[in-house]
């Protein structure tokens, strides 16, 4: 995928200058733009995300207890990796896939062949204009980061206007310390405003942003990995 898409540093320096995403400016289109057009990156960038992220699923799975959700919403699934694995730790569970129409085309294809269809739903569309129901936990793992706050914000907002009394907001990212020690997140928030213009957020901006949504920040629990389990509640 690298190989693809380097030449997005190139760009830095105006990313740095104009808080304008650099990939944009080398490849005239925004990062998840370039990917609906050119299907054959479609794949490269599902294997990519798993190969960069898919060690931290078992590790969110050993701190954070999802026994008692019976439908789970993932919310900007990608290929189903995520989804596969928490529904197979919890076999009473359903799960909910949602994402873009021809991301969700290729993962319905994957999940059926590992034996799943029956305990999920695979939903097209976008979180920027809605959120499906029926779920009483809604799941959004490395998607904030890739948006601004005000387009987070709408997301989450889509999220509340559709979660029950009771239900749990569970975001699975980086939380960056708030001093200037060094940290990994702090590299990947470079790389989120230089790809997609996003950021990766202290403790107290997840507590804002929550907050801005309709939401209150109740749990945070670091895992073994450079993510965090961060959890909000209806306010």
């Amino acid at each position: 995928m690298f190989h693809r898409v380097f030449a997005a540093w190139n760009a830095l320096e105006h990313s740095v200058r104009t808080g304008e995403p650099g990939f944009k400016q080398a490849f005239g289109k925004p990062v998840f733009e370039l990917v609906a057009s050119q299907p054959e990156l479609g794949p490269i960038v599902d294997a990519a995300m798993t190969a960069f992220h898919g060690h931290e699923t078992a590790a969110m799975l050993d701190v954070y207890d999802f026994s008692t959700v019976q439908v789970l919403a993932d919310i900007g699934g990608g290929n189903g990796s995520l989804i596969e694995s928490v529904l197979r730790r919890y076999p009473d569970m359903r799960g909910i896939l949602f994402d873009l129409p021809h991301v969700g085309a290729r993962t319905r294809e994957r999940l059926e062949q590992h034996g799943l269809g029956g305990r999920r739903s695979v939903l097209a569309g976008s979180f920027f204009e809605t959120i499906p129901a029926g779920a009483d936990a809604y799941l959004f793992r490395h998607i904030l980061h890739d948006w601004t706050d005000e387009q987070c914000v709408q997301i989450l907002g889509h999220c509340r206007k559709v979660i029950a009394a009771k239900g749990r907001l569970i975001v699975v990212e980086c939380v960056v310390p708030e001093g200037n020690e060094r940290s990994i997140a702090k590299d990947f928030d470079i790389t989120m405003m230089n790809f997609p213009g996003g950021i990766e957020r202290t403790r107290t901006e997840f507590g804002s942003l929550f907050k801005r949504a309709g939401f209150e920040l109740t749990w945070i629990t670091s895992t073994a990995t450079m993510v965090s389990v961060i959890e909000g509640r209806p306010s």
